[in-house]
């Protein structure tokens, strides 16, 4: 119980010292030209050297043996039922953003997807013209007016910002379904759902990292400007990001 209550006390402080970071620092380093303030660049180019390095050796073997084993429609329906489980997480941060058509959006996929479509295997909202749209706590921050911070390449998670990392622990911390799982001694079904949306994720992306390993002058400087245009997109609501990896969805 007291190693509990401690594991509690520190995780709150950690997201007390990380929210004022925030408001230090990104508040001030707002990306006026069209690319996010990347003062630790030598740091983040050593650690994407590392994380590319992990990657074409492990995950995207990985990735590239689970396209093989599993059909397409097998593939969607997994990538389906994990963008589910992330509803409530979704719903939470729309109203933290006083979206309330879209957290009604978001409540309604998730009632119909988990009723009629199998707990969420098919997209029977989307057919229906609900289209899934993501929010996480770093595009809560962004609504409230915090800017950016400066850009971070965590390890083996990718690309990033301080808002944005911050925004992932946040996230997870709330995530009522790995507080479900945490409190009933059963955390080896969180870290399945979170090696399977690694998985998923990365599937997807196969083409997407290959061509800008291919066709990039710079292969770091592709990566932040496409995590850039990504992550504006998201926060604008529209479609018009690109694809990069984002293997943090818990």
């Amino acid at each position: 119980m007291f190693q509990h209550l401690s594991l509690k006390r520190i995780t709150s402080t950690l997201l007390v010292t990380l929210s004022a970071a925030i408001l230090v620092t990104a508040c001030s380093s707002n990306a006026d030209n069209g690319e996010i303030y990347d003062p630790l660049e030598n740091m983040n180019r050593t650690t994407l050297k590392v994380n590319d390095a992990a990657d074409r050796y492990i995950l995207e073997p990985i990735a590239k043996g689970y396209r093989y084993v599993t059909p397409q429609f097998a593939r969607t329906m997994i990538s389906n039922f994990l963008r589910n489980l992330n509803s409530p997480v979704i719903i939470g941060n729309e109203l933290l953003q006083g979206d309330i058509q879209g957290a009604g959006n978001a409540t309604g996929r998730m009632i119909i997807n988990t009723l009629a479509g199998f707990g969420g295997v098919f997209d029977f909202a989307s057919e229906g013209g609900i289209e899934y749209q993501p929010e996480d706590f770093g595009q809560t921050l962004a609504t409230w007016g915090v800017g950016d911070g400066l850009y971070i390449m965590l390890p083996l998670l990718g690309p990033s910002s301080l808002r944005d990392a911050s925004g992932r622990l946040v996230d997870s911390y709330v995530d009522p379904l790995r507080t479900y799982l945490t409190n009933i001694d059963e955390k080896h079904l969180h870290y399945t759902r979170v090696g399977a949306n690694v998985v998923s994720n990365r599937e997807q992306l196969i083409e997407v990292i290959n061509d800008l390993r291919r066709n990039s002058f710079d292969y770091y400087a592709a990566i932040r400007s496409a995590y850039y245009q990504r992550r504006q997109a998201e926060i604008n609501d529209s479609n018009g990001g690109s694809a990069i990896p984002s293997y943090d969805e818990f």
